[in-house]
């Protein structure tokens, strides 16, 4: 088995980064100095899925921290605050940006009475316990998900949920690794997850460094798999789960829900309880974050479209809890999601 991967690292004062962008064609590993570059690299997909852009966004408060050179309170505390709002600024989606970037705000609100010098240690413990959590909750999220998993099963996903969309392990692709270890793993069905490919780019090579069997398809293979009962269920990750259990995922999520629900298929959904925001009644409040038209027009600088062709490229659509089997946390699973079952893991 290979060595846990964890994308995003504090080492030194830095952050240290994995850039997604190279994946599969090669490995290059980024430091960043500064929280302007931690944004860049969040805005970019150089660190892409919701628990890992929390964590980087964490780290990138504890850059600013230490960059600061103020002397005095009150200008510390405006170089975090542009800092805290330049990072919210980056992926209007993903919830635990700003569940993470919460986090580090209250450790300065409950400790800025503090010389600067110790705030900024508690602002550098702060978001590497913030990380840790995350993997933690990653392997017990692994455990709960993989009881759920039947013998021999083939498993499709979509996107990429694995470590490098975390602080480690994985959040769907967690469920997969605990259930391969637990033996129960017959297939995994990788969607190439158009534009970005991060399922062939991504997920495959997670799953080639883990050794667990895989075929990577076409996004519209999906259906003629589940018609031939090739699958046995469907896992995902999210970005950002409403109180009542809808859930925004990579764009392509919610047609392979309805496609489950077609063929009978269980469709799961993993993601810690970072990612629920109890704020948002419905999935018709998510902000769905639309990126630029080259990621769909173009592929490595060639054309795919004619260039005078509008493009429309949201990130992320919104699946409806009635289509979730199950909401797969670390504090357990909601099954069937529902607003009381969800509001109950806030009271474990």
């Amino acid at each position: 088995m290979a060595l846990e991967l964890r994308p995003v690292e504090w080492v030194d004062d830095r952050v240290r980064l994995l850039d997604q962008t190279r994946l599969p064609g090669e490995e290059v590993w980024l430091t960043l100095r500064s929280w302007r570059a931690v944004a860049e690299a969040i805005r970019s997909l150089r660190v892409r899925g919701a628990p890992a852009i929390g964590v980087a966004a964490a780290m990138g408060v504890a850059l600013a921290a230490l960059e600061s050179r103020a002397s005095d309170r009150e200008s510390f505390l405006a170089d975090l605050d542009g800092a805290l709002k330049g990072l919210a600024a980056t992926r209007p989606t993903a919830f635990n940006l700003f569940w993470a970037l919460d986090r580090m705000r209250q450790v300065v609100e409950a400790h800025g009475h503090l010389p600067l010098g110790e705030l900024k240690v508690r602002l550098v413990a702060e978001a590497r316990a913030i990380h840790e959590a995350d993997v933690l909750a990653n392997r017990t999220m692994g455990r709960h998900g993989a009881s759920l998993i039947p013998p021999a099963s083939r498993i499709l996903t979509h996107c990429n949920a694995g470590a490098l969309a975390t602080g480690g392990y994985g959040t769907a692709l967690g469920v997969v690794r605990a259930a391969h270890e637990a033996g129960k793993v017959a297939l995994v069905w990788v969607d190439e997850t158009r534009p970005v490919l991060q399922g062939s780019r991504l997920t495959a090579w997670e799953l080639v460094r883990e050794g667990i069997p895989h075929r990577v398809i076409a996004d519209a293979t999906a259906a003629s798999l589940m018609a031939r009962k090739e699958v046995d269920l469907v896992v995902v990750g999210a970005d950002r789960i409403a109180a009542n259990g809808d859930t925004a995922n990579k764009v392509g999520t919610y047609a392979l829900a309805l496609l489950a629900r077609a063929h009978g298929l269980p469709f799961y959904v993993a993601a810690p309880t970072s990612t629920i925001d109890l704020g948002l009644p419905s999935g018709d409040a998510i902000p769905i974050e639309e990126r630029e038209p080259g990621e769909v027009s173009q592929l490595h600088g060639i054309l795919l479209a004619p260039k005078e062709s509008p493009v429309f490229n949201p990130a992320f659509d919104v699946t409806p809890a009635e289509l979730i089997t199950a909401i797969i946390t670390e504090r357990g699973v909601v099954k069937p999601p529902s607003r009381e079952g969800i509001h109950r893991l806030f009271t474990l």
